[in-house]
């Protein structure tokens, strides 16, 4: 089954509590840190996430776009995220981090920016329970999807059944009712929708459409045959 993460970039951060109760039927909450270095924008850190936690019973899918994830992943399992997402670029020892994420209870994922190849890290995958291959660059939401990184898509998921492994790929950044569908049949089954979600008039109906696209697209993918 295809999961929706929406994307509280594109809320409205003065109603943050009432924006995560519109999309209450979501899978996921996606909380976009980011600390104007790793990447040029500046959101929101581990308070914010403590309070959404209070306010939502939707799990938070906190992806960090900052420098030293080493040592800030670890507090946003303690201040209430279900996943926790770091940049490979931005980590000193991604293997350690993602094992000790999930050693304080959490899911483990790692990120990849869209110039950064996926081969390389290939032998660390067993660590992860799930990878985020960005399709735009981080920083801003609303940007345009790159088809570009369909291929990158693609051999991610084949590199996942090749190891026989359980582990979720996440896509973020442009994804919408026209993008969705590409991105499944590329073999994605999370997908971070942001302006697609709060920018639509009923943003929990929306979730419910995006989601039912991904599963009937994945239910034809060569990919998913077999599973």
């Amino acid at each position: 089954m295809a999961q929706i993460n929406p994307s509280i970039l594109s809320a409205d951060f003065a109603r943050l509590a009432e924006e995560a109760k519109a999309v209450e039927g979501a899978d996921w909450l996606h909380v976009d840190v980011m600390d104007n270095h790793f990447v040029p924008n500046l959101t929101l850190g581990v308070p914010v996430v403590e309070s959404l936690g209070r306010a939502t019973d939707t799990p938070l899918d906190c992806h960090l776009m900052i420098e030293d994830p080493d040592r800030w992943a670890p507090q946003y399992v303690e201040a209430g995220a279900g996943s926790v997402t770091f940049h490979v670029e931005a980590a000193a020892a991604p293997v350690r981090l993602a094992r000790e994420i999930r050693a304080k209870g959490a899911r483990a994922s790692m990120a990849l920016k869209p110039a950064t190849p996926i081969e390389p890290y290939e032998d660390l995958l067993p660590e992860l329970d799930m990878l985020l291959i960005m399709t735009v660059e981080p920083g801003f939401g609303g940007q345009a999807f790159l088809d570009i990184m369909l291929p990158k898509i693609r051999r991610t998921r084949e590199l996942i059944s090749k190891h026989g492994l359980e582990l979720w790929l996440q896509v973020d950044g442009g994804v919408s009712a026209s993008t969705i569908e590409r991105c499944a049949e590329a073999g994605a089954d999370v997908f971070v929708a942001g302006s697609a979600v709060y920018g639509a008039e009923d943003p929990a109906a929306a979730v419910r459409a995006l989601r039912e696209q991904a599963t009937a697209a994945t239910a034809t993918a060569a990919w998913a045959c077999g599973h």
